[in-house]
């Protein structure tokens, strides 16, 4: 069934995976994103409106995110249900090397909301190349989680200061607002 082109946004649920619960990822932010995203994908559901699950299915030897081992395993909050899309990917973003923008565009979808793990690598990476595509991309910022990183230089970043949310192209909002548009703006 095509969406038009003023359809409801798809929910992008991106990498909520067991392998993201390892402590020797250091400390994290939102440690309510689950919840959160949890709560998001029930607006959707019952809304009736389209949901699209991303996998990351790791090809480096030490990942906790490599096919085969628990970490890969999506978590209870994140799982797909019947006739909801399942993408997989190797890299950052959800774009490269799945059919997710074939299959965004063969159902008219022009407008996405980004849920998942983590903010800077896979959401982040995710946004960008869908706002470069031409779809209009809102980040639920409660609803992503990232961990503190030692940069290049050695200093050390905050999972708070991590996400890099002033450099998004993407607009943001809070799952309040977008559990509010799914239950009232888009039935």
């Amino acid at each position: 069934m095509n969406q038009s082109a003023d359809a409801s946004p798809a929910l992008l649920v991106i990498d909520v995976q067991q392998g993201l619960d390892n402590p020797r990822l250091g400390p994290r932010n939102n440690p309510d994103a689950e919840k959160r995203i949890a709560d998001l994908l029930a607006a959707w559901r019952a809304a009736g409106r389209p949901v699209i699950h991303v996998q990351h299915m790791s090809v480096e030897p030490n990942s906790l995110l490599r096919p085969g081992l628990p970490g890969n395993t999506i978590k209870k909050e994140a799982l797909p249900i019947a006739g909801e899309p399942l993408f997989q990917k190797n890299v950052n973003s959800a774009f490269i090397g799945t059919d997710l923008e074939k299959y965004l565009r063969s159902h008219g979808i022009e407008n996405l909301v980004m849920v998942g793990l983590t903010t800077e690598h896979c959401i982040s990476s995710s946004a960008r190349m869908a706002a470069n595509l031409g779809f209009n991309v809102t980040v639920v910022a409660d609803a992503t989680a990232t961990f503190g990183r030692r940069g290049f230089d050695g200093t050390h970043y905050s999972a708070e200061s991590s996400c890099m949310e002033s450099s998004w192209r993407a607009s943001k909002a809070s799952s309040r607002q977008s559990v509010t548009q799914a239950k009232f703006s888009l039935r």
